[in-house]
């Protein structure tokens, strides 16, 4: 048996000593979020992974951390800057010191994030998306379908507590024009890690009766720019392109268009613009429709007034024919007489 042992206790504080000496200050580490949990008391745990550069296998896995006291800070900080909010998926570049606790082993605690290394990939993963929907094809496919010019049936996907949704359907009902609008509401999260598998499950139910329908209007109310990142989503985008039904989108925002604007067959920034359009289109068919009226009256009215002045020339001439042959026969009797 060897002379020295150590309990393990012992051995933990030894380890807990190196590390302190080895990495005795914070320094920047690479990594992608593949878990993200906010606690209650305000802390932030999180899974730090690297995936080889040419496939998803991970070669590298850590633990980490963010005190409330820090997470306060570096959570609006970097939602501002990149629009979007910390979650799994995301790859970071993070200030980190090495932690070696002795009942809870190794961990990385994060002192602060560099937001910029964050939107550049977004912005690279985004292009790739746009890029990729491009070679497929698809990008167009639902702007090459016609949207009725008459769309009164309207399929709508929202949350159905959304103030969004609430202003759309008050617009439509309260239109001068006293249009009727038959609008049906498929359910949808609209913010959050479900809103791409949710949106999609909205779009199935929908397509069972999409020959119901004129068009799909998909809205939310207004919000931070980050909930708006679920919908720089590739397979929602290519679901949409799919569609067999013209997509309008009014997603309450007013920075650049998100990948679903992109796609969709028309994008409007807000949910009462979408209701203000699809109002419009019904008062120009219903200005169309006057305006054929007044041509088909006056056109009427033009023909009957020709074709009366054509039957009063007409009883004219045969008055006088009828005169002028009454008039002959008068004087043949006469002279006969």
């Amino acid at each position: 048996m060897s002379e020295k042992s150590f309990t393990l206790f012992q051995l933990n504080e030894l380890i807990k000593e190196k590390i302190n000496q080895s990495f005795p200050s914070s320094f920047w580490v690479k990594a992608e979020i593949s878990e993200f949990r906010e606690n209650a008391n305000g802390h932030c745990y999180l899974e730090l992974i690297e995936k080889e550069s040419d496939n998803d296998r991970i070669i590298a896995k850590m633990k980490a951390n963010i005190w409330s006291y820090t997470y306060k800070m570096l959570k609006p900080y970097f939602e501002t800057a990149t629009g979007q909010r910390l979650c799994s998926g995301l790859k970071v570049l993070v200030a980190v010191t090495v932690e070696f606790h002795e009942v809870y082993g190794i961990s990385l605690v994060i002192k602060d994030i560099e937001p910029t290394y964050t939107l550049g990939d977004m912005t690279r993963r985004r292009m790739q998306i746009i890029n990729q929907l491009r070679d497929e094809g698809v990008i167009d496919m639902n702007k090459e379908l016609e949207i009725p010019v008459v769309s009164q049936r309207i399929a709508i996907i929202s949350s159905s507590t959304a103030a969004g949704y609430g202003d759309f359907i008050d617009q439509l009902k309260k239109n001068s024009g006293n249009y009727h609008f038959y609008c049906k509401l498929f359910p949808a999260v609209m913010q959050g890690d479900q809103t791409e598998s949710s949106i999609i499950a909205a779009l199935d139910k929908i397509y069972r009766y999409y020959e119901d329908f004129d068009v799909v209007v998909i809205i939310r109310g207004g919000g931070a720019t980050a909930d708006l990142t679920a919908f720089d989503n590739y397979n929602l985008a290519y679901y949409c392109t799919q569609f067999p039904l013209p997509i309008i989108t009014g997603i309450g925002h007013q920075r650049d268009e998100t990948i679903l604007d992109l796609v969709a067959n028309m994008s409007l920034k807000t949910p009462t613009a979408v209701a203000e359009k699809l109002i419009g289109m019904m008062e120009e068919f219903d200005d169309y429709l006057q305006n054929a009226k007044a041509t088909i009256i006056n056109i009427s009215e033009n023909y009957i007034q020709e074709q009366k002045q054509d039957i009063d020339r007409i009883s004219k001439d045969i008055t006088q024919s009828a005169n002028k042959i009454l008039f002959q026969q008068k004087n043949e009797l006469n002279l006969l007489g």
